[in-house]
């Protein structure tokens, strides 16, 4: 098989479907996109996926034993769903305090703690001035939202609830997030900063946020003067997110308050409140979850759920169905007075009310007070933003307080490349072919494509055929092209399907030899059904994330419905080739992977990589195996590799073919 570029044009047939109307009294968040013919189509289907997924809340469980029963399976995939599975080793904290402020009542310890080797996390511990010895203390962890304060770190914007904690007899760590810390990282990989391997690796920053926070439980629980009995979590924006996250991973915390830090996929989703958020928002939802059960699994530990009644990013309709099915899953265990939920008049920002409920939410709770708090506007950080007046100037708060201070062997700056590992899949030995590439495609649908059916349905023809495309129906919702070449039409005999996969513009054309039936598919998002692209908030290939998938998995389904399409529409006895370049022989190798009808495939030009720029991102297949293995794993379909003789990928994918004793079928060819 052979191919040579040539200009292609042609006229598209153009689909839209109607966008699925928005839930009852639900908030969007700026207008849809509609610039583009595909953009219908995705939001439609988008949010029909969200509400399924939504509507699944409590699916089984009915009872307190039924949900205790499912409750440690949760755990283990919400891990995974954040990075933390395998969960890191506890290593060394190795915690230092660098400096020591005194103030009215309270003192403030500078310190940093290593949450992984290297990954250093700066905080603020506060506590009372004249705390007794021995006594030991209730403490509460505090995580940071999104207000920056540059090199001086985001814990110093939130030193007034810390000092008053202190005052009134707690201990207070607050620390510092990856992005807006003293070492200044990254959040927004995907939001703007086009780290679609991110995907592929199952790393988000979300993930390490909340083993920070797991280790800086680690740190207090660890203090002579804390009492591990009496922790409380809380925080605001990211903070609140990061709470839900840490309360869920970790039951040392006896009780949570999260202020605006959640909504729903119907709000994420269908109105577009995604688009305000950044990636440390977010889990990769592989297990299709409902939102509300990462919040579940707080049940029946107290939980104090905040928010604004004008709150942009975490509107009311979202809020309202929240705090019903938290009510619902603590009613399970007689604990409705556990949960409780405030509305404050206002947006996005902590008003005296927000901070008056916390205060006594976590009086009541570690420390049997219920009394009202009357003093929590002392000590606050007032002034216009960019202009704030600070108790304690932010430069004092630095645990690093030059540049120069900050550790050599920092990883912060590059721990996305390090926090989730890496597969390491050796090739197949000898003999080991089979039982290799059994549990390789069992964990690639297990963490990467679990929205899989066992098998893909043909494709659906949509209309009549005019012999220049045709509409087809992949899945539900999702309606693409199929362009025939126009040289089929003098065939008297076909000997062999040929479907080339990307816009029938690409420049690609098949050189066709007798018998050769060539069709192109596009698939979604490309040719006549392309979509909006903003970047930032890239809302299309965020959103797929949130409901367990990718685009380019959705370009998969499409390859393979479609291939199951014209391979049984001709009887199913004649063979069928597909043919890819650069992404698209990614693409194609993973549908004949899991496309029994796909008889051979030419790949042109491959990624080695998921990690390699413009590599389709496929959710945590890096956990599994990178894009050599997937090849291999071809045999012993024909295969034709058009790459580097003496690259890494050939040599792997000639290794996997002799061990599955299928050279014969494996070609190999450096030059177009």
């Amino acid at each position: 098989m052979r191919v040579k570029r040539k200009i292609v044009n042609a006229s598209i047939l153009l689909a839209l479907l109607s966008l699925l109307g928005a839930r009852s009294g639900a908030q969007p968040y700026g207008e849809a996109d509609t610039g583009q013919p595909g953009d219908a189509m995705i939001q439609a289907y988008l949010a029909t996926q969200a509400n399924r997924i939504h509507d699944t809340f409590l699916e089984g469980v009915e009872t307190k034993e039924e949900w205790l029963d499912k409750k440690p399976a949760y755990r283990e995939e919400l891990l995974h769903m954040l990075g933390l599975s395998p969960l890191p080793e506890k290593s060394p904290l190795k915690a230092t305090v660098t400096g020591t402020l005194e103030g009215d009542g309270f003192a403030v310890d500078l310190l940093h703690y290593q949450s992984k080797p290297g990954l250093y996390v700066t905080g603020n511990l506060y506590r009372p001035a004249n705390h007794k010895p021995g006594q030991k203390l209730p403490a509460i962890l505090y995580v940071c939202g999104h207000g920056s304060r540059g090199r001086n770190g985001n814990k110093t914007t939130y030193q007034s609830h810390a000092i008053w904690y202190a005052k009134h007899g707690y201990i207070c760590l607050v620390v510092d997030t990856l992005q807006m810390g003293e070492i200044a990282a990254i959040h927004h990989g995907t939001y703007r900063e086009n780290r679609w391997w991110w995907h592929s690796r199952g790393y988000t920053s979300a993930g390490v946020e909340c083993w920070n926070g797991i280790r800086g439980i680690d740190y207090l629980v660890s203090r002579p003067d804390v009492d591990p009995d009496r922790i409380g979590l809380t925080g605001r924006s990211g903070g609140g997110a990061a709470t839900f996250w840490i309360a869920a991973a970790d039951e040392r915390v006896k009780a949570s308050s999260a202020v605006s830090g959640m909504a729903d996929l119907p709000s994420y989703i269908n109105n577009r409140t995604i688009n305000g958020h950044c990636d440390c928002m977010f889990m990769y939802n592989t297990y299709e979850w409902p939102w509300a059960r990462i919040a579940g699994l707080l049940s029946p530990r107290p939980l104090l759920f905040v928010n604004g009644d004008i709150d942009p990013i975490f509107p009311m309709d979202a809020n309202h169905r929240l705090i019903n099915r938290m009510e619902s899953i603590y009613s399970l265990f007689g604990a409705g007075d556990q949960v409780d939920s405030v509305v404050s008049k206002g947006g996005h920002s902590s008003r005296e009310d927000i901070r008056k409920a916390t205060y006594r939410f976590m009086n009541i709770h570690l420390k049997n007070d219920p009394r009202t708090v009357w003093d929590s506007e002392v000590d606050l950080v007032t002034g216009p933003r960019g202009n704030e007046v600070h108790p304690i100037d932010p430069v004092k708060l630095r645990v690093f307080p030059t540049d120069s201070d900050i550790p050599a062997n920092e990883l912060n700056t590059t721990i996305d490349e390090h926090f989730v590992p890496l597969a390491d899949l050796e090739s197949p030995t000898n003999g080991e072919f089979g039982r290799w590439k059994k549990q390789l495609v069992s964990y690639l649908r297990n963490v990467t494509f679990r929205s899989f059916p066992d098998r893909i349905p043909a494709a659906i023809p949509q209309g009549i055929d005019d012999s220049a495309s045709q509409t087809i129906e992949t899945e539900p919702g999702i309606k693409i092209q199929l362009i025939p070449s126009e040289n089929n039409s003098t065939l008297r005999e076909i000997k062999r399907l040929v479907l080339i996969v990307g816009p029938h513009d690409q420049g690609l054309k098949y050189e066709e030899t007798v018998g050769d039936a060539v069709f192109y598919c596009e698939p979604r998002g490309t040719g006549s059904t392309r979509w909006t692209r903003k970047n930032p908030p890239n809302y299309v290939e965020r959103s797929h994330v949130l409901l367990g998938r990718t685009v380019d998995e959705g370009r998969i389904w499409d390859i393979a419905a479609t291939a199951r399409f014209l391979k049984e529409k001709q009887g199913g006895k004649i063979p069928l080739n597909v043919v890819g370049f650069g992404s698209a022989a990614t693409l194609v190798a993973y549908a004949a992977l899991f496309e029994s009808e796909i008889d051979g495939a030419l790949l042109i030009q491959p990624h080695s990589s998921h990690m390699e720029e413009g590599c389709p991102p496929l959710l945590n297949v890096l956990r599994v195996c990178d894009v050599p293995q997937v090849i291999g794993a071809l045999a012993p379909k024909p295969v034709s590799l058009l790459a580097e003789k003496d690259s890494s990928l050939a040599k792997t994918v000639r290794e996997i073919y002799s061990a599955a004793g299928a050279l014969k079928h494996l070609e190999l060819n450096n030059r177009l």
